[in-house]
């Protein structure tokens, strides 16, 4: 086999080769092209002149406007985050379920939680919150962005974690209740540290979505960050520029969140392949842990 060979395609030939570099020069040309006709119209509105782009050169720019909207954005991040990971584990492993009663309804409320836009769930627990006084005024905005967002997101995760439960072989599972391990036990000794180390790759990429949505909080008076962008585009009359700045620190924010996340998932699976003749056994090597002096070669 040709070390370029993938598990989901062939390697490319000599042909097929020369034909993706062609293409791959094509868009990149086509992406040159685009980026210079967007800079020529900005440049012909005057959106690249200094007076423009000095205001970010101030402090006060940042203290009144650019600072709150970044604190707002990663305070609804990371309470939003924090919330739907624990609920989507909750929702996830009520969906693996013995009864199928708890199955139906855990699925029903996942399914329906998925179904419904993130915008229209702020705006909807945004009135219900100020009509019946549920927050202060001063939180109203943001208790609506983060149950939006931890219902949204709290769903997709759940599914993520029955998928990545379903995923682990199920030898794991008889092998665990053979030996007289309890169900709780199973899922927090055995499957759960098993399926999040596999589950992180999309875990992250969930989080990055939760992180984006907050800018929804917009149509709601959050103050997030690309609403700072806009109030301070309206008061210096630099929309343009304020816009590019925010777009350049939440790609910021993204990449940040991104790096750390891929860093504990390396952290986890170094740990785990660190063990030794534990990471080959698997599931017995855990098992054995649990329930001591019991021999599986037996």
């Amino acid at each position: 086999m040709s070390s370029g060979a993938s598990v989901l395609f062939d390697a490319p030939g000599p042909r097929a080769r020369i034909r993706n570099h062609i293409f791959s020069l094509l868009v990149a040309v086509a992406v040159v092209a685009g980026a210079w006709y967007l800079y020529r119209a900005f440049e012909a509105k005057g959106q690249f002149e200094a007076a423009k782009w000095k205001p970010f050169l101030e402090q006060e720019v940042w203290t009144t406007y650019l600072l709150p909207g970044l604190e707002g954005t990663l305070v609804a991040a990371l309470l939003s985050i924090v919330f739907a990971m624990v609920l989507g584990m909750l929702f996830g492993i009520l969906r693996l379920s013995d009864h199928r009663s708890v199955r139906i309804v855990a699925g029903t409320i996942v399914e329906f939680a998925r179904a419904i836009p993130v915008l229209i769930l702020m705006i909807f627990l945004f009135a219900v919150f100020s009509e019946y006084n549920v927050f202060r005024s001063d939180d109203l905005a943001l208790a609506a962005v983060v149950t939006a967002l931890t219902i949204y997101n709290g769903s997709v995760i759940a599914e993520i974690v029955r998928a990545g439960i379903r995923s682990l072989p199920r030898g794991q599972t008889e092998a665990a209740l053979a030996v007289g391990m309890r169900k709780n036990q199973l899922m927090r000794l055995i499957l759960l540290p098993q399926a999040i180390t596999a589950m992180l790759p999309a875990l992250i990429s969930q989080m990055v979505v939760a992180l984006k949505d907050t800018a929804l909080g917009y149509q709601i008076t959050y103050v997030e960050i690309v609403r700072s962008g806009q109030q301070l585009g309206a008061a210096e009359s630099n929309t343009v520029p304020a816009l590019l700045v925010v777009a350049l620190l939440m790609i910021a924010l993204n990449s940040t969140l991104t790096v750390v996340a891929t860093w504990v998932e390396k952290r986890l699976r170094a740990r785990k392949k660190g063990k030794g003749t534990g990471a080959a056994l698997g599931p017995a090597s855990v098992i054995t842990d649990a329930a001591p002096g019991l021999d599986l070669k037996k």
